[in-house]
C-alpha cells in the first residue's frame, strides 16, 4: 500500500485499510450515535473479523472498504466504500459489489457521506464498469435513506436480519 490517500475529495482523504486503522474504526462504530443503525455492537475481536474480510475484497476483488480522514489530518471519521460480501440475505443481494458508508457521530450532517461515495463511485464505475451495486440501511436510519437516493440507489426489498433488526435493501442498477 502507498502512503498517500487512495482518494481525496475537497475534504477528505480516503485510504486503504491499514492495521492502525482498527481500533479508530472500532471506536467509531462503537459510538451510541452512530452505533445505533448497525444493528448489535461488536466487540474488538468481531470488529477485527469485519474488518479483515472488508481489506480481503481489496486482494480478492479490487474494490474494497476505504478510511475517511480529513485532509492533513490522522483520525479516521469514518469509513465507506464499495465490497464484496456475502451476507447470506439471497441471490439478489450475495455476490454482488456492496456499498456502505459510516460517518463519526460528531462529523454527520456535513455532508461528508455524500462527498465521499461520489468519489468512490465515480472511481468504481471507471475501473470496474457501470454495474449493479447493492447497500443495506436501517429502516431508521432516514439520513442514509435520503443519501442512497441522492446517489441512485432504489429500493429492492426489505428483510430482518437474524439480529431482528428490519433493512431496506436496495440497488443502484447499471443503467
Amino acid at each position: 500500500m502507498t502512503a498517500r490517500p487512495f482518494l481525496t475529495t475537497e475534504r477528505l482523504e480516503l485510504w486503504h485499510p491499514r492495521a492502525g486503522d482498527l481500533e479508530a474504526r472500532h471506536a467509531v462504530v462503537t459510538h451510541p450515535a452512530t452505533g445505533r443503525f448497525l444493528g448489535p455492537i461488536a466487540t474488538l475481536h468481531e470488529h477485527a473479523i469485519r474488518f479483515m474480510r472488508g481489506a480481503g475484497s481489496w486482494f480478492l476483488y479490487g474494490y474494497g472498504p476505504l478510511m475517511l480522514r480529513l485532509r492533513g489530518r490522522d483520525a479516521v471519521i469514518g469509513n465507506c466504500g464499495i465490497f464484496h460480501t456475502f451476507r447470506g440475505l439471497g441471490a439478489d443481494f450475495d455476490d454482488h459489489p456492496e456499498a456502505g458508508w459510516i460517518v463519526g457521530a460528531e462529523h454527520v450532517g456535513q455532508g461528508l457521506g455524500g462527498e465521499a461515495m461520489k468519489a468512490v463511485l465515480g472511481w468504481f464505475d471507471r475501473e470496474h464498469g457501470r454495474r449493479r451495486i447493492v447497500c443495506m440501511i436501517a429502516m431508521r436510519n432516514e439520513g442514509s435513506l435520503r443519501l442512497a437516493d441522492k446517489l441512485g440507489f432504489t429500493p429492492l426489498r426489505q428483510t430482518d436480519l437474524p439480529e431482528g433488526d428490519t433493512v431496506q435493501l436496495l440497488e443502484r442498477l447499471s443503467e
